[in-house]
């Protein structure tokens, strides 16, 4: 059985003030992976809480600056496996947090190279065109959860989105 590598993340489900939520799209960085649309955020550095690392990669995806705690509690969690184009097997471990925020251009000046090499384009999504879209979006189910986070209820236990990936033999 190959070696497991837990990849804990934190993302963003971020909400201009038009009420539309920032997406990212890109080729993903699995083995079988095709493009879709993804919420920015990534991978916590050693040391690093779930928050920091939500706050640290909106700084460098968007040039938006939020301190932890203005992002609040975990709204949403999902996991799985997945094997990396070099074929390391991954089991990442996600948490979204919603954070509002003004309209306006993203700054990806401070992306490091590898997230420049998986976004080719980014997009503020209403909440009617990501219920209409046939494209593949990243969690599955957020809409439900964007619909629900803008009329204000914010769950009391994070929501469990399911896994998007198909789960590798094992």
């Amino acid at each position: 059985m190959p070696e497991v590598i837990v990849r804990p993340s934190a993302r963003i489900l971020l909400v201009d003030d038009r009420d539309r939520v920032l997406l990212f799209h890109g080729p993903g960085m699995g083995k079988d992976s095709s493009h879709a649309w993804f919420t920015p955020g990534g991978g916590l550095a050693d040391g690093e809480t779930a928050p920091q690392a939500a706050a640290r990669e909106l700084f460098e995806e968007t040039g938006r600056r939020a301190s932890p705690e203005d992002l609040g509690p975990v709204v949403a969690t999902s996991s799985g496996h997945w094997v990396h184009k070099d074929g390391r097997l991954f089991l990442s471990q996600d948490s979204f947090f919603f954070l509002r925020t003004g309209g306006g251009e993203i700054d990806d000046s401070g992306m490091e190279d590898l997230e420049r090499s998986m976004i080719d384009r980014s997009r503020w999504w209403s909440l009617p065109d990501l219920r209409a879209t046939r494209e593949s979006v990243i969690p599955l189910g957020l809409a439900a959860l964007l619909g629900d986070l803008l009329s204000g209820a914010v769950p009391a236990e994070p929501v469990v989105f399911p896994w998007h990936h198909p789960e590798p033999p094992l």
